[in-house]
């Protein structure tokens, strides 16, 4: 074979494709479809197991740790009154509402700071002082305005849900990269129209991080509103179950708190990553 030839045949010979390292998220288990989701059953799984094991072994007394069936029996019997629908719907309803009230506004005022140096010198001082104000310390004084009815309770949950989009709205337009903004003008493209084309997609991840934020903070508000003269939503059955000693009722709420909160966490979840796929 001539030194020529075998020239040609290592041009035409594809190199060879470059290992994978052992880290590689493709090549993890997790990456299978379902997997992840099983790996994520497997600590509450392990959590009631533990938690059967400690009431059958007689740790606890009933009053201060009911077993599990004792709480899936009371919820059993609330769903047959008709009743835990009702809080959960209540509860839910109630969240939304907060929440796509406070995120708007946390959306529109965090992008009015974050876009406008006036704004910010003016506004910022006040609203991180507000920021600092308790849950609780609101409730009196959404009495004193708005009642006991659902307003009132709206109004706290939307309190909650408006800082952590607010704060990370702002933050992120605030470092939005100028030489982006400056392609965007050229393009003939200013005041709204900038905003919504070039800096709000820009800063897309940090917003749903600032929604799901808030998402949660609603959630943590919901019971805090329904201390509010209310006779209805898990809050209420929380708090109800307790000044009754009934703590697998108790018990229940926080559970479906919690499951209910992952829930729309999730969901919002898949409107995050179609957003992204979408904008940014």
């Amino acid at each position: 074979m001539t030194a020529s030839t075998a020239a040609e045949r290592t041009e035409q010979t594809p190199p060879p494709a470059p290992a994978r390292p052992s880290g590689d998220p493709a090549r993890s288990p997790l990456s299978r479809p379902g997997t992840r989701a099983v790996v994520a059953l497997v600590v509450p799984v392990l959590l009631v197991v533990l938690w059967w094991a400690v009431t059958a072994a007689g740790l606890f007394s009933p009053v201060q740790l009911p077993s599990p069936l004792s709480v899936l029996e009371a919820g059993t019997d609330l769903a047959a009154r008709g009743e835990l629908g009702h809080h959960i719907a209540i509860s839910a309803q109630r969240v939304l509402l907060g929440f796509l009230s406070g995120g708007l506004l946390g959306l529109a005022v965090g992008s009015l700071l974050g876009l406008s140096r006036w704004a910010d010198a003016l506004l910022a001082p006040v609203v991180g002082a507000l920021r600092a104000v308790p849950s609780l310390a609101w409730v009196p004084l959404l009495i004193l305005w708005l009642k006991i009815g659902e307003e009132s309770k709206i109004t706290l949950i939307a309190i909650g849900a408006f800082f952590p989009v607010f704060t990370t709205v702002y933050y992120a337009l605030r470092h939005v990269d100028p030489h982006l903004v400056e392609a965007g003008r050229a393009f003939g493209y200013h005041g709204l129209r900038l905003l919504r084309t070039v800096q709000l997609p820009a800063v897309i991840p940090a917003v749903f991080s600032g929604l799901r934020l808030a998402l949660a903070q609603a959630w943590l508000f919901l019971v805090a509103a329904e201390l509010i003269a209310s006779s209805m939503g898990l809050g209420f059955l929380l708090t109800d179950s307790q000044n009754n000693g009934r703590t697998d009722r108790l018990i229940l709420a926080i559970i479906l708190l919690a499951v209910i909160g992952k829930l729309s966490d999730a969901l919002l979840g898949l409107v995050e990553r179609w957003a992204v796929r979408r904008w940014a």
